[in-house]
Formats: structure tokens, sequence, C-alpha cells
């Protein structure tokens, strides 16, 4: 169990500092005033348009850092600050969002493979790490190939099916800041500097997802291990 603990430890930390970059950047970011005077509500609408897409609502949503995209109601939530605030940050964030509205318009695949996943992974999720540790201990007194072992199989496959879903989600939230960065940039929304600071707010918001796809990933192998490492 040492090495599980100092694999969560390993992870707790890269998390936690990928987490902090984010926000210090998205407060810089946030005094970096736009020129064009436009807020992020303003910036998506826009994005939209331009995009032709005008079944999609841009509404404010409760909380910070609670920006999303719903393509069940074709929604664009943007927090309230990014939704009201001018600034480099709220541009980011407002058309990273817009992004993902476009990715659904055009059917992008991997925005549709993690749509088809979610309804799973959300119930899959809740079970997996207590089925495998579940397993583990009634494998104990079961024998390697006793019911113990099929729980925490059954568990291990539930972890890789979320390990499969945070993978898929890179793509997608690259794809939407590629998008976001290419339209902010032709379209003139945003000055050399206002730009800079758009892309690196991006830039730190992405890794986010990407340290989520590793820690998910080591877990998944650490217990794929455990659980099948020691058969013979």
């Amino acid at each position: 169990m040492i090495g599980f603990y100092m694999l969560i430890g390993a992870i707790s930390i890269l998390s936690w500092f990928v987490s902090n970059q984010l926000k210090k950047k998205f407060k810089k970011y946030s005094q970096v005033h736009l020129r064009n005077g436009m807020n992020g509500a303003e910036i998506a609408t826009k994005m939209l348009s331009d995009n032709g897409i005008y079944d999609v609502k841009v509404i404010s949503t409760p909380g910070r850092l609670t920006d999303h995209y719903n393509p069940k109601d074709k929604t664009v939530n943007l927090s309230e600050s990014v939704y009201s605030q001018r600034n480099a940050a709220s541009a980011a964030v407002a058309a990273h969002e817009v992004g993902h509205a476009v990715q659904h318009a055009k059917a992008y695949r991997y925005l549709t493979m993690r749509s088809q996943l979610v309804p799973i992974v959300s119930i899959t999720s809740k079970f997996s790490q207590w089925l495998v540790i579940g397993g583990i201990i009634l494998g104990a007194t079961s024998g390697a190939t006793g019911l113990g072992f099929y729980i925490a199989v059954t568990g291990l496959v539930f972890m890789g099916l979320a390990t499969i879903f945070s993978f898929i989600t890179l793509p997608v939230e690259y794809d939407a800041s590629n998008r976001a960065l290419v339209w902010l940039k032709n379209k003139n929304m945003v000055t050399p500097q206002e730009f800079e600071g758009s892309k690196d707010a991006l830039k730190w918001a992405a890794r986010t997802y990407l340290v989520a796809a590793l820690g998910s990933l080591a877990m998944l192998l650490y217990w794929g291990m455990q659980i099948l490492g020691d058969r013979d």
C-alpha cells in the first residue's frame, strides 16, 4: 500500500501545482483589459454568429471556473465573472466554450464519443474503486480465481472506462482552445498582448485535463498490477 500512497501523493502534488498556476494565470490576465471593450458574453455571441450558429444561447452560471458548454440544451454557460468582465482571461474562456459549440455543430468525433461515454462513466466511476478494493480484500480469502478476483476485475474495467474517457477529453479540450485562439486572432478580436494572455491561460487550463488523464492512467496501471500481477 506504500506504493499506492506515494502515487496518490505525487498525483496530488502535480494536480495542485497545475491548479495553482492556472489560478495565477487567470488572475494575471484578468488585469489585461480588452481594447475592444467586449465582455465574455459578447465575445461568445459574436463567435457563435461568425460560425453560423444561431440556436445556441449564452447564459451566466453561478460560481467560479464553472464555465462549460451543454450540448443537451445548447447553451454556453459562462461563470459570472467571465460573462461580465472585459479582459483577456474572459475572452479566452468564452471563446473556448464556444469552441465546444462549434465542435457540436460540426459533429466533431471526439466530442461525440465523449458525450456517448458520459452516462456510462458517471455511473461506473462511482463504484470502480470500491469494487477493486473490495474484490482484493475478498480475494485474500477466496483465492486468486475466486469471486473476489472477478469483482476486482469488474472494478478495473470500470476504471478503464474512466481512463478512456479522460484521454478522449484531451483532444476535445485542446481542439476547442485551438478553435478559440484561431478565431480571436483571425477576427482581430484581441491585440497581440491580449492574444498571448489568452493563449497562456488556455494552455494551463488544458494542462489540468492532461494531469487528470495521467493520474487516471497511473491509478489504472497500479491497480491492474495489484490484481493481475500476482495471479501465479
